[in-house]
């Protein structure tokens, strides 16, 4: 998950519908959501230009975790586990002779890693801003680490150094500054294993799920996609009880972090909602509209499909049709979010409340409605607590 981009605090948002601009009276040409859940969250944050969607979601999740096992409201450290990743992420590189993937993104999976390892911190304790700027803008660390991993991996002089780790530290460190060894916080003081520690998160309870036909179902399989660089294993469900996890940990208060392709002409992030648009067919159409529609391009008519502004026919997805995405790489790992409600629009069509982590500079504050077409086409994969399961699919995957 590699996407670059530029709620409040209160713990349910105001229903969608109140939220639209006044215009939206027009139901036929404009969206009207009304919220059906809306699970308390923290605050919408801002990845700003970098690579790091994985570790927003997987933190956002993370807090809204602790505040529904009971604790506190708090504002924990992306860059923290950024960092360790980085560091992680260039020795897996070097040990495996530069042939993997090192790029800024990455899985689901690598927030609870981190924890597991390294533990955590506030965002007070470690901003991960050394370098001169108010927002994340990681293009020139990406660049500078990128060049030095790739130079070692090539051994310029046959064999690696028993330097180059302190010369990726030194990096890290000038970019995001120093890895705290003890921290004080709310007059204690704290190592980040020790404070990881002290927050109810058990990170064994958390399960990552997907839903594809080239592995067998109820099993795991390492997920082969370019930013699994940890090769985590993923639980395979068929996709209607993948579907069936997300709607049950809803319905009981969960929240799911959620990897998407966001790639698609149907995700109209400004606009806030994700479609899966039916393509238009001159049956469909009228003397005037056919008239129009053969003059013109190919490019034009596929660009028809996704000039809507309101509630429009979608595509019916599934089992196969979901895997053909994937195999033929319409469908990609681009993005990381988390699923914190469900609603519907004017016309009684169902949408998943996403969370994102580009500001909240757009019209629902930093959040978007995607549809469950959309949801089914192009989830790549979740992570979830293993409550959230229903008991009947929880058994077949040995989790009961």
């Amino acid at each position: 998950m590699k996407i670059y981009a530029s709620l409040l605090a209160a713990a349910l948002a105001l229903p969608a519908a109140a939220q639209a601009p006044a215009d939206t009276a027009a139901t036929d040409t404009a969206f009207v959501f009304t919220d059906i859940i809306t699970l308390p969250t923290t605050s919408v944050k801002d990845q700003n230009k970098s690579g790091t969607c994985w570790c927003f979601a997987g933190t956002s999740f993370f807090e809204n975790e602790i505040r529904r096992l009971g604790g506190d409201s708090l504002d924990l450290s992306e860059m923290f586990t950024v960092r360790h990743c980085y560091a992680d992420k260039a020795d897996r590189f070097v040990r495996m002779y530069g042939q993997m993937n090192f790029a800024p993104g990455g899985s689901l999976l690598d927030v609870p890693y981190v924890w597991k390892h390294y533990g955590a911190v506030p965002e007070e304790v470690y901003r991960g801003l050394e370098y001169g700027e108010d927002k994340h803008v990681h293009g020139e660390l990406d660049a500078v680490l990128d060049a030095y991993v790739k130079a070692v991996a090539r051994k310029p002089t046959k064999k690696v150094s028993t330097a180059w780790k302190k010369g990726v530290d030194g990096v890290l460190d000038a970019y995001f500054g120093e890895l705290p060894a003890t921290f004080e916080y709310k007059g204690k003081t704290y190592t980040p294993q020790s404070y990881a520690a002290s927050l109810p998160i058990k990170l064994d309870d958390y399960v990552a799920l997907t839903s594809f036909t080239h592995h067998p179902f109820y099993e795991q399989f390492v997920f082969e996609v370019p930013d699994n660089w940890l090769w985590g294993q993923y639980w395979n469900l068929p996709l209607d009880e993948f579907k069936a996890v997300v709607d049950n940990a809803l319905e009981n208060g969960f929240s799911l972090v959620w990897a998407a392709d966001v790639s698609e002409g149907g995700f109209k992030w400004t606009d806030g909602v994700a479609l899966m648009p039916k393509g238009k067919s001159e049956g469909d159409m009228d003397g005037t509209e056919l008239a129009r529609w053969v003059k013109l391009s190919d490019k034009e008519r596929a660009n028809s499909r996704y000039d809507f502004k309101a509630p429009v026919e979608e595509i019916e997805v599934t089992q196969e049709l979901r895997q053909q995405m994937f195999d033929n790489q319409e469908t990609t790992d681009d993005h990381g979010m988390e699923i914190v409600g469900v609603a519907k629009d004017q016309k009684g069509n169902r949408y998943y409340k996403v969370k994102n982590s580009w500001d909240t500079n757009q019209v629902y504050d930093g959040f978007f409605y995607v549809s469950e077409p959309y949801f089914k086409a192009k989830t790549v994969n979740i992570l979830v607590h293993r409550d959230a399961i229903p008991k009947a699919i929880a058994k077949k995957l040995g989790l009961k």
